[in-house]
């Protein structure tokens, strides 16, 4: 058996859990504070496979192997490998506390209702993103992508806590503090956990499932679930189709551009992306945040005309552009040379649709589109029903070649703490 004892965040090492053990596996640190039995070979983890390696020559002459790993080894830690490489049957996991559990409960707050990513030997950008779009998160840090580097991304009325040396009694340390404070400061490499929180909503809706909610029980909705002026809304029928192409999840980044009501920016989040709406008109704006805030979900607003208004976004995952007018088709190929997967289009006007699909095609993209035609059922005097039409619109759709996603470069040393990539 391969015993994994995970310590350190509250959960001290027992006496007798390295009894016996012929090979014992860890971070320098967690090694470095054990008493291993007399005999015992050990292994300081760097890259994991030559230590993997060195574990199944033990295991193959049924010798003892012990891995020390911090807090519970099997949330986001060195099971996974272990279990890919040897099966779940060899495994004797004795799991401590996670620094997540930990971080929470020095705060006093309840983390069923949090959203937790690992930013650890990853690029931080879809930490950045969940913490944009939800309340309550807890991001397992790394070197590159630690408080400073999300405190420069995350919006600005967001409270975070960061933790550090969770379990030393000598070193442990937990501030709350703004991101504004958090991006000028190092931090060190003794850093845990950082939650992001949006203090006005960190306790929730009691919760029957942990972590990310259910989502939507239905999307595309009425226009009369939304805020807007003279019926400037992209209607439900369009909206439907556009989510489809964009394709909203944890983790993405959506721009609306020429948001209008937000009517699809709000749609967006409810799905769970992070979304950036930017409108031109000044009470707009206000419509915007105000139909996020009715349905409890947050969107940043940019007021401004694109496509100047861009150029300080971060990059997003998926666009989508309403309206119309001269600028169209600069405004998306602006959009289409930012964005990492698709740009939706949504247009009135047959003389656009050329130079729209041309923006998209000239920067890459695959483009495919439908004319939507709608009619609705509309009573008439005496209990009978008609069909009224809607305005026909155009909805183009471009497609990017994937990107593959390179991996951090600067990894942990230390497999065996939370959060690491396996």
């Amino acid at each position: 058996m391969i015993t994994v004892i995970g310590t350190g965040t509250g959960t001290p090492l027992a006496a007798d859990a390295l009894a016996g053990a012929e090979l014992v596996v860890g971070g320098r640190r967690h090694l470095d504070a054990a008493r291993l039995p007399e005999g015992a070979e050990r292994i300081v983890l760097g890259p994991l496979a030559p230590a993997l390696d060195t574990v199944e020559e033990y295991v193959a002459k049924d010798r003892s192997v012990a891995v020390l790993a911090s807090g519970d080894p099997g949330f986001f830690g060195i099971v996974r490998a272990l279990a890919e490489r040897f099966g779940p049957e060899r495994l004797e996991v004795r799991a401590g506390v996670s620094s997540v559990a930990a971080a929470f409960a020095r705060v006093g707050l309840p983390w069923d209702d949090a959203v937790v990513v690992s930013a650890h030997g990853r690029q931080p950008r879809t930490a950045v993103q969940v913490c944009r779009a939800h309340p309550k998160v807890a991001v397992l840090t790394g070197p590159g992508a630690g408080p400073a580097e999300l405190a420069a991304a995350v919006p600005a009325d967001r409270l975070l806590v960061v933790a550090s040396a969770l379990g030393d009694p000598e070193r442990e340390r937990v501030e709350r503090i703004t991101p504004a404070e958090a991006a000028g400061r190092d931090w060190g490499a003794d850093v845990s956990v950082v939650l992001c929180l949006d203090e006005a909503r960190t306790l929730g809706a009691v919760r029957t499932v942990a972590g990310v909610s259910a989502g939507p029980a239905g999307w595309a909705l009425d226009e009369g679930e939304f805020a807007h002026r003279d019926s400037m809304i992209t209607k439900f029928e369009v909206r439907a189709l556009a989510l489809a192409r964009l394709g909203p999840r944890l983790g993405d980044l959506v721009w609306d551009v020429g948001a209008g009501s937000g009517s699809v920016a709000v749609e967006c989040a409810r799905l769970g992306a992070a979304v950036v709406a930017v409108e031109k008109a000044a009470d707009g704006v206000a419509r915007i945040a105000a139909n996020a805030r009715a349905h409890g979900v947050y969107v940043d607003v940019v007021h401004g005309t694109a496509p100047d208004a861009l150029v300080a976004l971060p990059d997003p995952d998926a666009v989508f552009v309403g309206g119309g007018g001269r600028e169209l088709a600069g405004v998306v190929g602006a959009c289409a040379l930012r964005a990492r997967r698709t740009v939706v289009v949504a247009l009135a006007a047959l003389d656009r649709v050329p130079a729209a699909r041309e923006a998209l095609t000239g920067a890459g993209f695959s483009c495919d589109g439908v004319l939507l035609q709608s009619s609705r059922l509309a009573p008439l005097p005496g209990n009978v029903t008609r069909l009224a039409a809607a305005n026909p619109v155009f909805l183009l759709w471009g497609n990017r070649i994937p990107r593959s996603e390179e991996p951090y470069e600067n990894l942990s040393e230390d497999p065996t703490e939370e959060g690491v990539a396996q």
